[in-house]
């Protein structure tokens, strides 16, 4: 991506000669396009460019640094395993890091995909390329047993939802709201559904991913398209709710609109956790005699850490049976179609589009 909103370019870049100690050289065998790569396109983020942009990645190792033997978990890694890893590294000696324990607001955090400009060595740091180089610090995961597809599908929303719903919490017999039927929203279905929500309400559309939230087990769907007016959603909230509103409410959505409405569906007491807003995509009027009125809890809730990718990969491990992520990979576009591959998520128009190197 050489600017903000501009067309995507192929680039050669030399393969580094040498590894650095406990790095390692993976070559890319799919790479997800997030809707977060979309809000970095926008530029809704200060990031360097030129960049390779894709933090949902799986790759095979092709070189391993020195002291490099194992995996975030302890398995061994061997050149020719299949991996994924961590988007974000932390510093580990920030007051985030060591005062606050917020990792995730780690005051030198990186990112594959987002922080690295790739005209400086090792040039290869994010997804939609043919090679990715990690750097040392990066937490790994072997995933032989678990598919490409899987953990693609899953993505990086399935992480952040395990993160989110960590903070805000969900007690077993709640009733879930949840805005956004993407990767987010499908991501916290699951994990609301596996924590004990007795009672799941998705909203979003198109027509396809609603019925991909049936297939994860969503209890009632809400088609935004159908039904436009946020009053007559509201109303239908309601009456799943025996005219409560819903003891949790999560925005997977992105735009900040939705956010005013999810107050609104939450029964007095509730709980709203805002999950879907990485990017900065402006911001929208908010009463807070609501949050008053109702005695809600909100909570935010910013990317994830390390050991919240093991549990995903545990999670798919487990569960795939049960919420399909797989299923999620529609569209699959070649390196140098990268560009439609960002626009066709852009549109609505795939539940998950990949770059296939």
């Amino acid at each position: 991506m050489p600017g903000f909103n501009e067309a995507f370019e192929i680039r050669k870049y030399p393969l580094p000669r040498e590894i650095e100690p406990r790095a390692a050289l993976v070559k890319v065998e799919m790479a997800g396009v997030c809707g977060t790569d979309v809000h970095l396109w926008k530029g809704q983020l200060p990031i360097p460019r030129p960049i390779i942009l894709g933090h949902e990645t799986v790759g095979v190792i092709e070189k391993l640094g020195e002291g490099l033997h194992t995996d975030w978990s302890g398995k061994p890694l061997r050149v020719g395993d299949r991996i994924t890893w961590s988007a974000g590294m932390r510093c580990g000696h920030c007051h985030f890091c060591t005062v606050f324990r917020l990792p995730t607001r780690c005051l030198n955090r990186s990112a594959y995909g987002i922080s690295f400009t790739s005209d400086e060595a090792p040039h290869f740091s994010g997804g939609y390329a043919e090679f990715i180089y990690l750097r040392p610090g990066t937490a790994i995961f072997g995933v032989s047993d678990v598919a490409t597809e899987a953990v693609i599908g899953a993505g990086c929303a399935l992480v952040t939802a395990i993160h989110g719903v960590e903070r805000m919490g969900i007690s077993f017999g709640d009733s879930v709201v949840i805005q956004g039927s993407g990767p987010v929203g499908l991501a916290a279905l699951a994990i609301a559904k596996s924590s004990g929500a007795a009672k799941t309400i998705v909203i979003g559309g198109p027509a396809a991913r609603l019925e991909l939230s049936k297939a994860f087990g969503a209890d009632h769907t809400i088609d935004i398209n159908e039904f436009p007016n946020a009053a007559v959603r509201l109303e239908m909230v309601r009456e799943h709710t025996a005219g409560y509103g819903a003891d949790a409410v999560i925005e997977c959505v992105g735009s900040p609109e939705v956010v005013s409405e999810g107050f609104e569906m939450c029964r007095d007491g509730g709980k709203y956790l805002v999950l879907g807003h990485y990017g900065d995509a402006g911001s929208a009027p908010i009463n807070p005699h609501v949050i008053t009125r109702k005695q809600l809890t909100v909570y935010g809730s910013w990317a994830s850490e390390p050991r919240h990718m093991g549990h995903a990969i545990e999670f798919l491990r487990k569960q795939g049976e049960r919420f399909p992520f797989g299923q999620l990979v529609s569209h699959r576009f070649p390196l140098d179609a990268a560009f439609e591959a960002l626009q066709t998520t852009s549109k609505w128009a795939s539940s998950k589009s990949v770059v296939v190197p």
